[in-house]
């Protein structure tokens, strides 16, 4: 039996625009971000945001195994970041999507767009989740 998963692409399921950070924005900034923009996750990038792949993904179970240590408003993104960031093409099957994140371990892929190969959005468990709901 085929379910809403296998049915659906990354793109019927994403969240579209990437919310982005250094490797060395302190993390007191990434949780300003995250609730600022009302997210659960920041894609880390290098440098330069013109720079590919994302460098990595700070998560909010990231950011709050980040505080656990005195200090840690100052600790950079990039300590703290699940890397390398995973990253799933927008067009593929929702089911691949699950996949690569039940084998990484972790609950927020990087899409990217074939055509440009830049990050065009961010697909997370809850909207997995949302997709199973509304089936």
């Amino acid at each position: 039996m085929k379910t809403a998963v296998d049915s659906m692409t990354v793109a019927d399921a994403m969240h579209h625009g990437v919310v982005t950070c250094d490797v060395d924005t302190p993390l007191s900034k990434v949780a300003q971000i995250m609730v600022g923009h009302w997210i659960h996750c920041v894609v880390v990038s290098s440098r330069t945001e013109q720079e590919l792949p994302p460098w990595g993904v700070v998560s909010d179970l990231d950011l709050a195994a980040g505080f656990r240590h005195d200090g840690a408003a100052d600790t950079p993104a990039g300590e703290v970041a699940a890397t390398p960031a995973v990253m799933v093409w927008m067009r593929e099957p929702l089911g691949r999507a699950v996949q690569l994140m039940t084998e990484h371990g972790v609950s927020h892929l990087v899409v990217i767009d074939r055509g440009s190969s830049r990050p065009v959005g961010v697909l997370s468990t809850l909207d997995v989740a949302r997709v199973v709901a509304d089936a």
